[in-house]
């Protein structure tokens, strides 16, 4: 019994490999297209990537500002209070020392907050930059009549590299979106 059963499994197997080798065989002798992607390149040249960097700055612009503003008051009383603590009365050394602590703590708060905020508007728009980019690329991509584009690899020649192509559409899309030439 145990040797008709390990006939039975090599013969199974003999058969999977077979058809496996042929399906590669029918493979093998058709034009397969395959592209690739620089996606880093993509996220450092679309001009979709640029103007959305644009407007998260301008949006952050004045928060930012203000944090500025607030550093710089709360250097001007720590310089004060450097300069003048030993002629200052035990009251208004005490006052200026609060001051200074409430500022730093309110400091702290608001680069948190805005960091945070940041982080959360970067990462939105992050992951409308990358579906837009793989949009655009599936998109070249049917076009073009390629049967399959990756991303990454670890070694491929500047035949199959699409990215230039993509960089193109990326930027005519672009262009049309807002009303260029």
């Amino acid at each position: 019994m145990r040797i008709q059963l390990k006939s039975w499994a090599a013969t199974q197997a003999a058969l999977l490999l077979g058809a496996l080798l042929s399906a590669f065989t029918v493979n093998a002798q058709t034009d397969i297209s395959i592209g690739i992607v620089d996606m880093a390149r993509l996220m450092d040249q679309a001009p979709q990537v640029q103007a959305a960097n644009v407007g998260l700055n301008a949006e952050f612009a004045p928060r930012q500002r203000e944090i500025v503003a607030l550093q710089e008051s709360l250097e001007t009383k720590q310089e004060t209070y450097q300069r003048d603590v030993a002629v200052l009365g035990e009251t208004e050394r005490l006052r200026l020392e609060r001051e200074i602590q409430a500022d730093q703590r309110d400091l702290q708060r608001q680069q948190d907050q805005f960091m945070e905020d940041s982080n959360i508007r970067r990462n939105e728009e992050l992951a409308n930059l990358q579906r837009m980019l793989v949009e655009e690329i599936q998109s070249y991509a049917r076009g073009a009549g390629y049967d399959l584009v990756l991303p990454e690899a670890l070694f491929f020649s500047g035949e199959i590299d699409i990215t230039e192509e993509v960089l193109r559409g990326l930027e005519a899309s672009f262009s049309a979106s807002a009303g260029g030439p």
